[in-house]
């Protein structure tokens, strides 16, 4: 009886199993019938597939390197683009040197970097060399710079600065040692000079507008690439007095007196508004970067390019300096999608 039992219970069991499994087929079968049938529509519709999706757009991801060097007043605007750029393109390298405007140019002209920071136009000297080389460029505007003229906060005595003045300090044939040789009331007291060194673009620009064809002293001044250098010489020397982009003052004004100068139209402080409607004259400029065309072929170099041109009206003001208005950056931009 219990035998019985047993083999009716197996057969029961056995039945219930196969019920099952024709269910899972049933089931298989539906699904495979509901994928397929998802795929003619997609392809009735032009949607595509999961694996179309895979294999037609895959997902594009730069590296490489972007190497930046020249002007130190052009840095701080690169470097903040650079890191802005970094976050969107990790794997992207973009280091950025500081050797003065000639410096970058020098590596520039030389096939060494792909792009150059200037704070000035590119010398014809530099356009050659860059010639001679095979290398065709591409100069890029980012914004406006007030080159500004400072002292320290102990001076008490300079209210402002002509062009004339500022020649007599700076220059050999001006003749001037004692503050006393430029205004009679000032202190019989040493003038103590900083200055940018030769290869910065922010020398050339002010030797060119404020010495004309006089000649920078060199004995006892202190010159030097590095503005943090200019910034601690100025701000520890009584009789100190020193010049650099707008960005370097603003962002130690605590420890500098910056000095109006008069360019023929009475004395004007270097300010956002005054860079930028250009009354601070003639020590308002723009600032460039320049590309080495070839490299745009590069994605990486080109699409900071471009991420560069599209940011730098407000990474420039984040950084002290005046951006520019926008149908110049469109113009810019013009500029790289034709070398495209």
């Amino acid at each position: 009886m219990l035998k019985n039992k047993t083999v009716k219970g197996i057969a029961t069991f056995a039945m219930a199993a196969m019920l099952v499994f024709t269910a899972a087929c049933g089931n298989s079968g539906s699904n495979e019938a509901n994928s397929n049938a998802a795929n003619t529509n997609n392809a009735a519709t032009g949607a595509p597939t999961n694996n179309a999706t895979e294999a037609t757009q895959p997902e594009v991801k730069l590296s490489g390197e972007v190497k930046i060097d020249g002007s130190s007043t052009v840095f701080p605007i690169t470097e903040a683009v650079a890191e802005e750029f970094n976050k969107v393109h990790k794997d992207v390298r973009v280091p950025v040197g500081v050797s003065g405007t000639g410096g970058g140019m020098k590596q520039f002209t030389a096939g060494e970097i792909p792009i150059a920071n200037a704070s000035r136009h590119i010398k014809d000297s530099e356009a050659e060399a860059a010639k001679a080389a095979g290398i065709e460029f591409t100069q890029i505007a980012v914004a406006y710079d007030g080159l500004s003229v400072v002292v320290s906060q102990q001076n008490d005595f300079i209210d402002h600065l002509t062009i004339d003045e500022l020649t007599k300090i700076f220059s050999v044939e001006g003749g001037a040692t004692n503050w006393s040789d430029i205004r009679p009331e000032w202190p019989n007291e040493p003038i103590v000079i900083f200055s940018p060194g030769a290869d910065s673009g922010t020398y050339d620009y002010f030797a060119e507008v404020v010495l004309a064809d006089a000649s920078m002293k060199t004995d006892g001044v202190t010159f030097s690439e590095d503005d943090n250098t200019l910034v601690t010489g100025v701000s520890g020397t009584a009789n100190g007095i020193g010049y650099f982009g707008y960005a370097y003052y603003e962002e130690n004004k605590d420890l500098l007196k910056v000095v109006p100068i008069d360019g023929g139209n009475g004395p004007v402080t270097p300010t956002y508004d005054t860079i930028k409607d250009g009354s601070y004259s003639p020590l308002s400029r723009e600032l460039f970067f320049y590309v080495n065309n070839a490299e745009m072929a590069r994605p990486e170099v080109a699409e900071f390019v471009k991420f560069y041109i599209e940011n730098a009206g407000e990474l420039a003001g984040e950084v002290g300096y005046v951006g520019m208005p926008q149908e110049v950056y469109d113009e810019q931009l013009a500029k790289i999608d034709a070398l495209k």
